[in-house]
This record gives structure tokens, sequence and C-alpha cells, in this order.
């Protein structure tokens, strides 16, 4: 899959280094830019008192001026890189920002997330479920000091033999081929017909291998641990520089009240992570 158009989703009151990383990713792969500045509406106030409403359309009216200064001043600093880009806003409330993102998204072969955004958790959570949900689109999430790349050396497939796990392979098919190494790492796999197959991840090894891709699958036992620390720990113990990996296998609801992989990974990732659903 070629990443020829990029969503950069950023929040409006901190966006400068996710922008810079953004802007390196695009450089480097040759996509345009489609930036979406967010800034987050409170809903109005309840309380029938004059006062209050008049207050809370003043806020409003200050944040929407604020975000256009920002905008200025983004448009200003992709000019100067010469990068080609888009830059839309939205000023709504939390629950509408899945929507926004989903139809945006299903203009894009990636969503990209940076640290900045990566930091405003209830803001992350509802672009990653508009792109994810509402769009389909792979999600790349770039925590503080990862280098902002679709060409890493090293990568680290979470293999669980899903319907999910299969889209993200697929949709990181260009990344995974173009690296030196590629490890298909399963965490307590079932070797039945219905589980993982009789060896477990061979069948995803030789189809990456189809695609050029150097592989190799590693087995490995949680040890009692949560799966998604033994995969974070061996992650880091062999130095991968990106996951790819299923997004929400179980449902998104069932992961939110009880936890689960993906939301484990997502809300620390140790290195960029590249979800696909």
């Amino acid at each position: 899959m070629r990443f020829k158009t990029i969503l950069g989703v950023v929040n409006v009151e901190l966006w400068k280094s996710d922008l810079e990383m953004l802007q390196r990713l695009c450089d480097e792969n040759g996509s345009h830019l489609s930036l979406l500045v967010t800034s987050v509406s409170q809903p109005p106030p309840l309380a029938e008192h004059a006062a209050i409403a008049d207050l809370w359309l003043r806020e409003q009216d200050a944040r929407i001026r604020a975000l256009r200064e920002q905008i200025d001043a983004i448009n200003a600093s992709l000019a100067a890189d010469g990068l080609s880009a888009d830059v839309d806003s939205v000023h709504v409330e939390r629950a509408m920002m899945a929507g926004i993102v989903g139809r945006r998204g299903r203009y894009a072969d990636l969503v990209v997330l940076g640290p900045q955004m990566i930091a405003e958790r209830d803001l992350w959570d509802a672009v990653l479920e508009g792109a994810l949900f509402e769009a389909e689109s792979p999600v790349l999430m770039l925590p503080k000091d990862a280098a902002p790349t679709l060409k890493p050396r090293k990568v680290m497939v979470a293999w669980s033999s899903t319907i999910e796990a299969a889209r993200a392979v697929r949709q990181a098919a260009d990344i995974l081929s173009g690296a030196d190494a590629v490890h298909v790492v399963l965490v307590d796999p079932q070797a039945t017909s219905w589980g993982d197959g009789p060896e477990p991840g061979a069948d995803i090894a030789a189809y990456l291998a189809r695609h050029g891709a150097n592989v190799t699958v590693e087995r490995l036992s949680s040890e009692g641990r949560d799966v998604e620390e033994a995969l974070r720990r061996h992650a880091m113990d062999m130095s991968a520089e990106m996951i790819v990996m299923g997004a929400y296998g179980h449902s998104r609801l069932r992961e939110w009240l009880f936890g689960g992989v993906t939301q484990a990974m997502t809300e620390k990732p140790p290195m960029p992570l590249f979800l696909g659903r």
C-alpha cells in the first residue's frame, strides 16, 4: 500500500512538534499532507441565565479567533517547507470529532498522530475511533522522541490470526517488504486448525515472504504476564523500530470496560505503532 496522502490530526493548542514530524514523514515518502487542526468546543450551558450564556459565547469566539491565528502560523510553516499540503480546521464538541475524522480519513492512505496529540487522551481516543471504525484507515502513532519514518529497518508484527491483524499486515505491506527484518511474534499461540494453525505464524510468514519481506517467526510464552506487556518487552528487547498490529480484536466497548491489548498499547506506545482494523 502506497501512502500518497497522509492525514495528520493536530491539537490547536500544541502542534509544532507534531507538524514537524508530519513534514519529515511526508518529505521522506513524497506524500501529500492533509492536515486537520482540531479545537474542542465546550457544550453550551444548560442554565437559562443570560450572563452565563453570554460568557459561553465570548469564550467560543475567543477560541475560534485563536484557531484562526494558529492556522495562519501553520500555513506559513508549510509554505516555507514547500510541501504539498492542505489545511482544514474544526471547532466542535468532542462527541462530533470521530465523525469528522472518519469523513476526512476516507480520502487518506494513513492517519498519523504525533506525541502532542497522543498526550491528549480524550482527543486522540476520538481520532482513533474515527480513523479505524468510520474511515477504516490505518493509523500510525508516533510517541515522543520517535523517528517519523515509514522505512523502519526492523519491524515487529504482533500476530494473532485475526481479521484485524491480517488487515494491518496488508495495509503495512510496503513497510514490511522494505524493512531489513520482520519479526512475526505470537504470544501463547494455539496450534490448532481453529486457532493459529498447526504451525503458528507460518501462513503469515509465507505471505510476507512472497512480498519480499525477510521474515522470522517467534512464538513467546506470556509467563503469566499480560499479552501487551510481553509484546512491549519483546519489541524493546529486539530494538524494533515499529510495531504493526491489528486493533480492537475484541469489541471496543469490551476493551474500554475491561482493558485489552489495543487499549494498553495505544495508551503508552513504546515506539511507532501502526494499527489496522
